[in-house]
């Protein structure tokens, strides 16, 4: 997969959300082998992605690290729009 600059990039937008899910796709395996999931509830006008953690991944002690270090850091080199994820 690679990764373009372009306007639809630039600012989060509904072209945005289908991006963001493509990219949890991918991810989502990894986190249901360990018992969990996530659900992608919104991605704001200045580029947060909301995510709800489901499963194991609620209430685990490394769901931060995930969040941060995995899922963040997978959807901000894929969507540079993207400026940070945070779990409600």
């Amino acid at each position: 997969m690679t990764t373009e600059t372009t306007a639809e990039t630039s600012s989060p937008s509904m072209i945005d959300l289908v991006k963001v899910q493509e990219v949890l796709d991918t991810l989502r395996p990894f986190l249901q082998a360990d018992g969990g999931d996530c659900e992608l509830v919104n991605v704001t006008d200045d580029g947060v992605v909301q995510l709800r953690l489901m499963g194991a991944c609620g209430t685990c002690p490394s769901s931060t690290m995930t969040l941060k270090m995995g899922i963040e850091e997978q959807l901000k080199q894929h969507i540079p729009a993207i400026k940070e994820v945070v779990s409600v």
